[in-house]
């Protein structure tokens, strides 16, 4: 297996492992909501991080044949408005690493996959900003 290809598997597994967490701590986020209205859209945002989660995951195994286990690598913040401040950072770091990670594959479907979840990352720190603003 040449490098570039084991780095390119390491990062899905990174990202995968990323989602993973983002979804954990979003459940703990939607519940620290100050009403309902945000609530569903931080839940929405939720779901896009397992649609992202199930993508990734599906990806790892065909190119590795084996199944990734997913690990929590964050802990989630406890409070709405560090969680907050959190995901904001968290979802731009999402954005540049999933674009580097588009970048280095030749494939047009991981090419594809990573590109349509990082603009959907840009778009969740834009919800979560705007939560930041209001509260």
């Amino acid at each position: 297996m040449h490098h570039v290809y084991r780095t390119l598997v390491e990062d899905i597994a990174t990202a995968i492992n990323g989602e993973y967490s983002a979804i954990q701590c979003y459940d703990i986020l939607a519940q620290l909501a100050p009403n309902e209205k945000t609530k569903d859209q931080i839940l929405e945002i939720r779901q896009d991080e397992v649609n992202h989660y199930q993508a990734f995951t599906t990806i790892y195994t065909q190119l590795t044949g084996q199944q990734h286990s997913p690990q929590l690598i964050e802990e989630c913040p406890t409070s709405y408005i560090s969680g907050l401040k959190y995901s904001i950072e968290d979802e731009q770091k999402a954005v540049d690493f999933y674009l580097d990670i588009a970048d280095q594959t030749q494939d047009s479907y991981i090419k594809e996959v990573f590109k349509r979840a990082a603009a959907d990352e840009q778009n969740h720190a834009v919800w979560f900003l705007y939560f930041l603003t209001r509260s």
